[in-house]
């Protein structure tokens, strides 16, 4: 009895065999073994779903925005606004009443010399000596950074000044993802990871090769299924994050000459011209045959007798 083959999708019109599948997954995790990168496989309703984490570089030569709090912490800063606010007001009108008590006192200073010092620990003022004794003990470095207003997120820059991030290009990181997510939905995991406020249609993901050979991975294909069939080793094949109007795909015909230097480069132009002009010659010496004997069959066919 033949055994019935099931399949992976590797994208929308796509299909791999399940055990090629399962042969890759044990190379993988051989590779990866003692670390988090082991994927793990299950089935869900007969389909075969991986499930770990996803290495992606970051390629981009543009800036990226980034918010600067998500919907939780907006509402905790807004009750702790409302907070301090409230604070504020009560301890402004205990100093008031504080000092309509201490007021009419009179000449009677030293009853309350203890009682003067009080008025500034109430909540806004400690708050405010708090504020003044700190801007007063910063150091060099930290000026610097206050001047600068750049920070570092693993390794990229963050402006909070302008809610900028510059991701340094090459660097990694990392999301959770399984095989039944898209390019889209990888996307924008990795992008809500960042609290990036771009859409996740300004960029794309490429699987880019040692050789320079570099593919897009499209809307509807699976990374994590692209990453387990190019291998787990990550210095002959990496996924990049780019621009979708910068990103463009390379062949490997193309990717070959990439990391040539120029002179050697001209050098492979000047023999592709000699070899052309040859093509050309050659072509141009076998039509002319042909046409003149065309020719000569015509003439002879107008100079028989009727």
């Amino acid at each position: 009895m033949v055994e019935h083959q099931t399949y992976v999708k590797l994208s929308a019109d796509k299909l791999i065999p399940k055990s090629d599948i399962l042969s890759l997954l044990r190379t993988y995790n051989c590779y990866h073994e003692g670390k988090n990168f082991q994927l793990r496989a299950h089935e869900e309703e007969g389909e075969l779903i991986l499930e770990g984490l996803l290495n992606i570089h970051w390629g981009l030569h543009r800036p990226i925005r980034l918010q600067m709090y998500d919907d939780n912490e907006r509402l905790r800063v807004k009750r702790n606004s409302k907070c301090i606010t409230a604070k504020q007001h009560s301890s402004e009108s205990n100093n008031n009443s504080l000092g309509r008590e201490i007021g009419p006192a009179g000449g009677d200073l030293e009853g309350h010399e203890e009682e003067e010092p009080q008025l500034l620990r109430t909540r806004s003022d400690a708050s405010f000596m708090q504020v003044q004794r700190r801007s007063r003990t910063n150091t060099a470095r930290d000026l610097q950074r206050l001047r600068t207003h750049r920070f570092s997120i693993n390794g990229h820059f963050y402006n909070h000044k302008t809610s900028v991030f510059t991701p340094a290009f090459g660097s990694v990181t990392n999301v959770r993802v399984n095989s039944a997510m898209t390019t889209v939905q990888v996307l924008n995991m990795l992008l809500q990871k960042f609290r990036v406020e771009n859409k996740s249609e300004e960029f794309a993901l490429y699987m880019v090769h040692e050789s320079g050979e570099r593919t897009h991975l499209r809307d509807g294909e699976y990374p994590l299924v692209a990453r387990v069939l190019h291998g787990p080793c990550e210095k002959i094949s990496k996924i990049f994050i780019m621009e979708a109007d910068l990103g463009e795909e390379v062949t490997y015909d193309v990717a070959q000459y990439i990391k040539f230097e120029i002179p050697v480069l001209d050098s492979f132009v000047e023999k592709l011209k000699e070899e052309e002009e040859r093509e050309i010659n050659k072509l141009t010496k076998k039509y002319i045959t042909l046409k003149s004997m065309i020719l000569h069959q015509l003439e002879d066919r107008t100079c028989d007798p009727v």
